[in-house]
């Protein structure tokens, strides 16, 4: 089992690394000082690709690939859940706070002196809103469970437990999903106390946005 779990491991690897929608969706929220919430739209993610490589050695995403309906009623879910959050983005507001033009610092509300709040920022509901973000965006995505289709029988060794197999090689994805995401809130959090101000973080709603209903068409179109 050891060979091709490092095979799949690397392959996953890759996979994390490529910048995409999860990407944008961490990254933005970090950078706008939604820690709590950032880490809810990382395990949501991970819950969605959990529950989709479980689906996956059970044989269940088949249904995917075996029925056109049931592949397309999820498409056209995803499509709309995107162009539905990345309309919300465009259109959201960061209001000037008080002292943000005096050089305190407003932001530093959880009193840990490091001028983040720590999650206190979450005027969308924190940690659980993240969380449904992240679960939803990965769940109704088609092709997710298409890849696991694919992708995961060929490293489940012939004689072992398939289901059994099948988790234990998902949450190697997921542990590296884990590690990804914490680096990228790490990298986001360096950078917040300079991207702090509305103006910037306007435009950071605007080009993830953007990003977002880019990947919706996307999706939409069936590339």
């Amino acid at each position: 089992m050891a060979g091709p779990l490092a095979s799949f491991a690397l392959v996953v690897g890759l996979l994390t690394l490529t910048p995409g929608l999860d990407t944008a969706l961490i990254l933005r929220t970090a950078v706008l000082g939604r820690r709590r919430q950032a880490w809810g739209v990382v395990l949501g993610i991970q819950t969605g690709t959990l529950v989709w490589g479980t689906a996956s050695a059970a044989g269940i995403s088949v249904l995917l690939t075996a029925s056109r309906l049931a592949y397309e009623t999820l498409r056209w879910a995803g499509v709309c859940y995107l162009l539905w959050t990345g309309v919300r983005m465009l259109r959201e507001r960061h209001p000037r706070r008080d002292g943000a033009g005096d050089g305190s610092d407003s932001g530093d509300r959880d009193g840990d002196g490091d001028g983040s709040d720590d999650g206190s920022d979450d005027g969308a509901g924190g940690w659980w809103a993240g969380w449904r973000r992240g679960t939803l965006t990965n769940l109704l995505n088609p092709k997710v469970g298409v890849f696991y289709v694919a992708v995961l029988p060929p490293f489940i060794p012939a004689g072992a437990p398939h289901l059994a197999a099948g988790v234990l090689l998902t949450s190697v994805h997921v542990a590296e999903g884990l590690l990804w995401s914490a680096a990228l809130i790490a990298f986001a959090h360096t950078l917040r106390a300079r991207l702090r101000r509305p103006a910037v973080r306007r435009l950071l709603d605007r080009a993830t946005g953007v990003a977002v209903l880019g990947f919706g068409a996307k999706l939409a179109l069936g590339d």
